[in-house]
């Protein structure tokens, strides 16, 4: 059977960066970092106090306030999202597009937390009354609903589903999709990932767990990975959402392409439920089943997206990872951790980084890793590798890897490439 080729034709993003791909985009080519103080509740009291918020989003103008009784944050950031995407793409413009051939996957690591979490802090407090919950507490709460709402809103009748994997979540659902359009099963899908756990439950939950950083007298240098001084990640949300499409499908309608993806990689690490391995095994196999699948070679790849969430023992795990793997081309690609920037957006942080991957392979430029100093450096660390550290930098980009790690140790890579004819 031959497979069908995968071309990306939409981009939608709700970031700490900026409201769309655009203003995003520009931020993190000029170094800007997403951090500061939280605003979403009182914070002061939390070990950490700042992270990368989603700034000037009133749902309001975007969704019918009948409907927002409906929707969790995470699920606002995807409809919203989704909709910049679909315009992008001009998919609604396809002449007798086929509903039923059009599918969504948005993917979330915790889903409605903020639902969740207010929810039960009310049955609490009415207990002698007894259990009064909302109607939508169920429906507003759970990980999967954001998909639901997208292909409501467009009337997708294809394969439609959510995908759970902690941080990986995302590159998950685009590998997915990717998959079911080169069998033949879906001409184009919305698929990306969202989240919005910048709430009490979420800081406190990762504070307890030592994996945030606390470096509150300084939140937008805060996230610096590969640096020696790192200690640990800064919380993100919001949305990214891509439109995969079946490459004639697309061609057919004129579509404008951005990119090409070309393979997905899967692998788990079965070492520890929230740190990744020490050597980087697991994502030794997501980057080279990803590498095989796209029949590629190390040197192929230009730049490396990575995972990078400024954490002490995870950034050298990849970066060894990425030596073993690469060997001598390691030293020739360029890395960077635009994580430095947005935070870490948990279940959306693939989709955004697989954004960030096709912009650098749109535009032949590599963003930064920022907030690195010359002498703060870790002696685990190569610094003989290009980790594109403080400036964003221009050169060839032919293909991209996206790498995205979560806990319960799943790993899931993303290439994309040039499109070519």
């Amino acid at each position: 059977m031959e497979l069908k080729r995968v071309v990306v034709t939409g981009l939608g993003a709700i970031t700490p960066l900026g409201n769309d791909v655009a203003t995003t985009w520009e931020a993190a080519v000029a170094g800007k970092s997403g951090a500061g103080p939280i605003t979403h509740f009182d914070a002061s009291k939390f070990k950490t106090q700042f992270a990368c918020e989603v700034k000037g989003f009133n749902a309001a103008e975007h969704i019918d306030r009948k409907k927002l009784r409906q929707l969790d944050l995470y699920a606002q950031y995807a409809i919203v999202a989704s909709r910049q995407a679909v315009e992008d793409s001009g998919l609604e413009q396809a002449p007798n597009l086929d509903r039923n051939r059009v599918g969504v996957i948005v993917a979330a690591g915790i889903g409605g937390l903020h639902t969740f979490e207010e929810e039960a802090g009310y049955y609490a407090l009415n207990e002698e009354k007894g259990p009064k919950y909302n109607p939508f507490f169920i429906p507003k709460m759970i990980a999967d609903i954001a998909s639901g709402h997208v292909s409501m809103e467009y009337g997708y009748h294809g394969p439609n589903f959510g995908i759970v994997s902690a941080c990986a979540s995302s590159n998950n659902a685009i590998i997915d999709a990717f998959n079911y359009i080169r069998l033949g099963k879906a001409d184009a899908f919305i698929t990306g990932g969202a989240e919005a756990a910048i709430f009490p439950a979420g800081v406190g939950g990762f504070n307890s767990m030592h994996a945030l950083s606390t470096r509150n007298d300084s939140p937008e240098t805060a996230s610096r990975p590969f640096s020696g001084s790192r200690d640990g990640f800064v919380m993100g949300e919001g949305s990214a959402i891509l439109i995969l499409e079946e490459l004639e499908h697309a061609k057919a309608r004129g579509a404008k392409i951005y990119a090409e993806v070309v393979g997905g990689g899967m692998s788990a690490d079965a070492y520890h439920i929230t740190a990744t391995h020490p050597e980087g095994l697991g994502a030794i196999l997501s980057m080279k089943m990803a590498l095989d699948d796209a029949n590629l070679k190390p040197e192929d790849i230009d730049y490396i997206n990575v995972h990078g969430t400024s954490t002490p023992v995870g950034d050298i795990g990849e970066v060894k990872a990425i030596k073993e793997l690469f060997g001598d081309a390691a030293y020739k690609l360029n890395i960077s951790s635009t994580k430095s920037m947005t935070g870490h957006l948990l279940g959306a942080t693939g989709a955004m980084e697989a954004i960030f991957s096709v912009k650098a392979v749109e535009n032949d430029i590599v963003p930064p890793t920022i907030n690195h100093a010359d002498d703060d450096l870790d002696p685990e660390i190569d610094y003989n590798l290009n980790f594109t550290f403080n400036k964003a930098q221009k050169r060839q980009v032919r293909a991209a890897l996206s790498n995205a790690f979560g806990f319960g140790g799943h790993n899931a890579t993303v290439i994309v490439k040039k499109y070519e004819e």
